[in-house]
């Protein structure tokens, strides 16, 4: 296990550059989904889940029976975090459509239209994600998108497949990896093709929503997972460390960075990451992820926002004396959590926000997931007589300086004729 100072410049090309070595196998698969279909969705579970469903879309009677195995207080918690997650969401509504005047004789709007039909990717294999079934789907609903299907890998655990029923999911499907990606992207006998993708995943689905996003939209590059945690001389080092291990248990390949004004709270952090991992459960993958992780002193919280800026990170935690002084100083950060009592793990379940985030610096030109991920927008404009001849000289002169004269005359035709 290794917990050392790391340079910035080395830290952001390694979490960079992790999708470059699965393009071509991505494109193998990808390639073998659109020509072989449900048929090589069957074969690559078998390759890489270690079992063959009898079908690739899920039969309704076993998502009604997976309640039978799950404890009363799970189905709770699920749906206290649906009630939490869906207030959120539905802050962040639009109006579905508005026009006001701007001036005598042009009113303009905007109509707000949800997407027919989207698909979620839950990941499965070294746990169980059924929160993400809940932060994909939600905002979907909410914006009220008609058909949200779901991907995720067998055998699918009875909490995913509750998470879904309790958010609305429409449709769910046996297959994981670049394979399920390129199935919702292309579709199959068994699965339509949706206008857009989301949800997060390791390098190999993050690579193959990269890879189909000519076809359907897709989110943004959501995964592996990675925090930056911005810490002065004040900060809990136990609370810090109990967050990176919390990161590194997701994949070997999450991240984390501390960047610190203090040599000695990092050395702390480290101090509590050994005796926190040595208890872990999931201490091998937790090993892994540390082996990408690490520290970085600066000498100041300014040097500390710039730094972050750059990292872009998926979850940024703040745990210093002024946290509002230095957040006006963030620009890029895909979740931002403040104060030692912030964990990051809180955005994950239950305070409300999305944890469905861009990574790998992608925070610099995404935003996290949310209900306007799952709408488009049409402008709107009502023109009149008055309007026209309000603006009408400023198109015909700019469209013959264009050289596009008959966009000049369509205005002319009309400003010519005899009002009505």
């Amino acid at each position: 296990m290794n917990w050392s100072p790391v340079t910035l410049d080395s830290w952001l090309k390694r979490q960079r550059h992790a999708l470059d070595e699965v393009r071509d196998l991505v494109g193998t698969i990808i390639q073998e989904v659109r020509t072989r279909g449900d048929e090589a969705l069957l074969d690559y579970a078998e390759k890489f889940d270690g079992v063959r469903p009898d079908a690739v879309r899920l039969d309704e009677q076993e998502r009604d029976a997976a309640y039978e195995k799950v404890s009363p207080e799970l189905e709770e918690a699920l749906t206290e975090a649906y009630t939490r997650i869906s207030k959120f969401h539905e802050l962040q509504r639009r109006e579905d459509l508005w026009i006001t005047e701007t001036e005598p004789g042009i009113s303009l709007g905007v109509k707000t239209t949800p997407l027919t039909r989207i698909g979620i990717y839950v990941p499965g294999g070294r746990a169980s994600y059924p929160s993400t079934a809940l932060m994909c789907a939600i905002p979907a609903k909410v914006a009220g998108v008609k058909e949200v299907i779901c991907c995720t890998p067998p055998p699918v655990h009875p909490l995913t497949l509750v998470a879904c029923d309790i958010a609305g999911v429409d449709e769910i499907y046996l297959t994981g990896g670049a394979q399920a990606i390129a199935a919702m992207a292309y579709g199959t006998k068994s699965m339509a093709p949706v206008e857009k993708i989301v949800g997060p995943g390791n390098q190999y689905v993050t690579a193959a929503k990269m890879m189909v996003r000519n076809l359907v939209e897709i989110d943004f590059p959501a995964g592996p997972s990675e925090i930056a945690i911005i810490a002065d001389e004040d900060a809990r080092p136990d609370f810090i460390a109990a967050d990176i291990l919390a990161q590194s248990e997701h994949d070997p390949l999450a991240a984390s960075i501390l960047v610190t004004t203090s040599i000695r709270l990092a050395k702390e952090v480290g101090e509590w990451i050994y005796r926190l991992t040595a208890s872990a459960e999931r201490k091998a993958i937790i090993t892994q992820s540390l082996e990408r992780s690490g520290y970085l002193v600066v000498k100041d919280l300014h040097e500390a926002a710039a730094a972050s800026n750059l990292i872009a990170p998926e979850h940024l935690a703040i745990q210093v004396r002024d946290p509002f002084a230095l957040l006006g100083k963030i620009r890029n950060a895909g979740s931002i959590f403040i104060g030692p009592y912030a964990a990051v793990a809180c955005g994950d379940y239950a305070s409300g926000t999305n944890h469905v985030l861009p990574t790998a610096g992608n925070a610099r030109y995404y935003s996290g997931l949310n209900v306007a991920h799952f709408t488009k927008t049409s402008t709107i404009q009502v023109i009149d007589r008055e309007g026209l001849d309000a603006i009408g000289n400023i198109v015909e002169t700019i469209a013959d300086a264009e050289g596009l004269s008959a966009h000049a005359e369509s205005v002319r035709i009309r400003r010519s004729s005899p009002a009505e």
